[in-house]
């Protein structure tokens, strides 16, 4: 089939790129409306017991959209009691807010700093998604000698998405023009550099284009942009790192242009196809998960990776017939070694680990361990203002939250009941909430008293990420409730304990679809039941060790002050969103690799020699598009959210250390180590295997 499109594509080149520059206009018009109809939430699970118990909280206007944070001039919050009691009724009384109570209106301890210079005034929006931007822009600022900055769910979110649209393209003005130089250094000439960015610009332009049509219908976070950019751009260099290499290769043999476009797809285009399946695969397992900041990685990545497939088997092959020898047009002095299908190192390499295996193996094991030992105490939260920089006003007014007012309003566990409760039940049962341990007390009576449902502050000195709260969250939870009502906890530490389920139910079955994706994918690449376990052992090796050095850089703060972020405990969707995408990712390097030393073997060439003339002729073309690939995540570090820096430094490392400690030492040890069981199958599964098996012969 593959025989079939590369001659069509080559007999009409001009036409298919006419037709891909007008699909990608068309994709642009469409794309440019993804922005506006992105979300910045999407971190919980729809249906968990925390959600509803905010839905609720919010339809009782209980739940408070904006905290405004008022501070004195001089004396104390008392002493403005008028001013605070004007600026509460005003903005109470502004259109679209709900209600507005504060400490001057309700005299609540708890809205009122422990050194009295500052007081809090909480207010509830009718709509929670509404722009609050107008709201923030009109009471930030002086007002009759108060200072007042605003902060909550409201500020945050919206100065996230800003904060990443502006990080965004930060990330990719460093990116691309480093990118672009290391490319023509990569291919030694500066069109065949320029492949690359065409494929990437169509793959990314499609996505953009595939997300706005998603947003129309369902919830997608905007955070699927970064991985749009920065996987469009790595698959490309990827993909074509190994397509223009192969086609150098095939035109080198017989000089037949047409003939040179229709053997790489056939060979290189093979690999193309299955190792992007196999990506798409492993990010699919992200669809289990009922978060839908997770299931539109999965939207974004599924959609990235078949844009690209398709682009490398048909734009690219057009391209490189229209160019012929003119693909290296534009060279650059010095890069003579980077057109050369081989590389010499990494066949020395290779051929210096197999003589002495076990020796070359244990040290590089070792490290990886050592690299690894800090998961082991890993905590897990959920992003909150403090992944932004403290420059951000919703970061100051959380901070000051933390910092100088009493814990309740910061650590509480909500309560709210589903319908209203008489005083002595609603009494009995906050007398039973308060009995049990590490319960300071119990508020009352916190929504409007015309509400219906009851609100409830349980408040516990416990931070919201510990074992001790996710604890009580389950205990508050098992209270009964008083007869003839529900009663729903919500709050951080209930999120957390409803995130860590939903991931922990999906897990099993994202699990086993990755591990059955890699098993098959390998296994029709390799004709090996072995192979497959050999790379899901190395990937865990690298998974495990790239955790640890981020459990030890974003929690324990290694590089706090390096990259200008406050430690705190890991976000568990982005953890998952980095396993699923590094291994997926793994899976490319492994078919580039693993399909050249089979067609060695099956030349009738001995494991050795087949081993090191397959990293000899991969080496390069992974550590190059490793490399890249690298280039693109790491941009992503310069930028002031620290889980989007955790993404990217977590994704940039642990690509390179697949590509060189894996591919570079543990493939060509393992294979001298296992000698000719390396490719065991047992017969049914041989017999399969020469039916339906890939290479590249």
């Amino acid at each position: 089939m593959l025989d079939h499109l590369a001659a069509f594509v080559v007999r009409r080149a001009r036409a298919v790129l006419a037709v891909a520059a007008v699909v990608l206009v068309a994709a642009g018009v469409v794309g440019a409306g993804a922005f506006g109809q992105l979300q910045s939430e999407g971190f919980t699970d729809p249906e968990a017991e925390s959600v509803a118990a905010a839905e609720l909280i919010d339809a009782a206007g209980g739940q408070a959209d904006l905290v405004l944070l008022a501070t004195v001039g001089s004396g104390t919050v008392d002493d403005a009691a008028a001013a605070g009691a004007v600026l509460t009724e005003r903005i109470a009384a502004e259109p679209g807010v709900g209600g507005a109570r504060s400490y001057w209106t309700t005299s609540m301890p708890s809205l009122r700093s422990e050194d009295g210079t500052q007081a809090l005034v909480l207010v509830t929006l009718e709509d929670p998604d509404a722009d609050a931007a107008p709201l923030v822009d009109e009471y930030s600022g002086e007002h009759d000698g108060l200072t007042v900055v605003a902060g909550g769910p409201a500020v945050a979110q919206e100065e996230v998405v800003e904060q990443v649209a502006a990080d965004l393209l930060v990330a990719e003005a460093i990116a691309v023009p480093l990118i672009l130089v290391l490319l023509v250094f990569a291919f030694g000439s500066v069109v065949a550099a320029l492949l690359p960015l065409a494929i990437g610009a169509v793959a990314i332009v499609g996505t953009f284009a595939e997300l706005a049509v998603l947003a129309a219908n369902t919830d997608v976070s905007v955070f699927s942009i970064n991985l749009t950019t920065a996987l469009g751009l790595g698959l490309a260099i990827d993909y074509a790192l190994l397509v223009v290499g192969r086609f150098r290769e095939e035109l080198a043999h017989d000089g037949d242009v047409e003939a040179a476009v229709v053997r790489t797809v056939r060979t290189a285009g093979r690999a193309v196809v299955f190792s992007g399946l196999a990506v798409a695969a492993a990010l699919a397992a992200l669809l289990v998960f009922p978060m839908y900041f997770l299931r539109s990685f999965a939207y974004a990545g599924i959609g990235v990776v078949l844009i690209s497939v398709v682009a490398v088997l048909t734009v690219l092959p057009a391209l490189l017939a229209v160019l012929g020898r003119r693909v290296d047009a534009g060279r650059v002095p010095w890069t003579r070694a980077a057109r050369s299908a081989e590389a010499p190192f990494w066949g020395r390499l290779a051929a210096g680990v197999m003589r002495r295996p076990g020796l070359a193996v244990l040290p590089v094991v070792g490290v990886l361990l050592v690299l690894a030992a800090p998961v082991l105490g890993v905590t897990f939260g959920m992003p909150d203002d403090r992944v932004l920089p403290t420059s951000a006003e919703s970061r100051q007014v959380g901070d000051a939250l933390r910092d100088d007012f009493p814990a309740g309003e910061v650590n509480a566990l909500d309560v709210v009941t589903t319908g209203p409760v008489d005083g002595a039940a609603l009494t009995a049962y906050a007398d039973r909430l308060a009995e049990l341990p590490h319960v300071e007390r119990v508020d009352t009576g916190l929504g409007p008293p015309e509400s219906g449902p009851e609100l409830l502050a349980v408040v516990t000195a416990a931070d919201p990420t510990s074992g001790t709260a996710r604890d009580l969250v389950r205990e508050v939870r098992a209270v009964p409730p008083p007869d003839g009502v529900d009663a729903l906890v919500g709050g951080a530490s209930a999120q957390l304990v409803d995130s860590l389920d939903a991931i922990g139910a999906g897990l099993p079955v994202a699990g086993g679809l990755i591990v059955v994706t890699t098993f098959v994918i390998l296994f029709l690449f390799t004709g090996s039941v072995v192979q497959p376990v050999r790379a899901l052992l190395s990937n865990v090796l690298v998974l495990a060790a790239t955790f640890g050095v981020l459990v030890t850089i974003f929690q324990d703060g290694a590089l706090s002050s390096v990259l200008g972020f406050t430690p705190a405990p890991l976000n568990t969707a982005m953890i998952l969103l980095l396993f699923c995408i590094v291994f997926g990712l793994s899976m490319d390097y492994e078919v580039f690799v693993m399909s050249r030393i089979r067609e060695r073997v099956e030349d009738g060439a001995s494991i050795h020699d087949a081993t090191v003339t397959g990293l000899a002729r991969t080496g390069r073309i992974v550590t190059t598009a490793a490399a890249l690939l690298a280039v693109s995540f790491f941009a992503f570090v310069t930028g002031q959210v620290s889980f989007l820096q955790l993404f990217g430094l977590g994704c940039g490392l642990a690509i390179l250390l697949d590509a060189t400690v894996v591919r570079g030492i543990l493939v060509p040890a393992s294979m001298r180590l296992l000698g000719r069981h390396a490719w065991y199958a047992p017969r049914l599964l041989r017999r399969l295997h020469s039916r339906v098996g890939l290479s590249e012969a």
